[in-house]
């Protein structure tokens, strides 16, 4: 069973492909920096988890594509 910040930073990850595509990580990582400045670590957190989730997404994806 996910926890409430893995089940937020997984549908944050979809949402930003689904609105942003291939630039999604770009967003993600922009919004972890800005975290950072306002040194809210706990936000900053979920966004690279958030980057995690969409690298790993990214690299199945590749996969999937080679196994074509």
């Amino acid at each position: 069973m996910l926890d409430e910040d893995e089940r937020r930073a997984r549908q944050e990850a979809h949402w930003l492909v689904k609105e942003f595509g291939a630039e999604a990580p770009l967003y993600a990582a922009m919004k972890a920096e800005k975290a950072i400045e306002q040194k809210d670590f706990g936000r900053c957190a979920r966004w690279k988890r958030v980057l995690e989730i969409l690298a790993d997404s990214g690299a199945a994806e590749l996969r999937r594509g080679a196994a074509k």
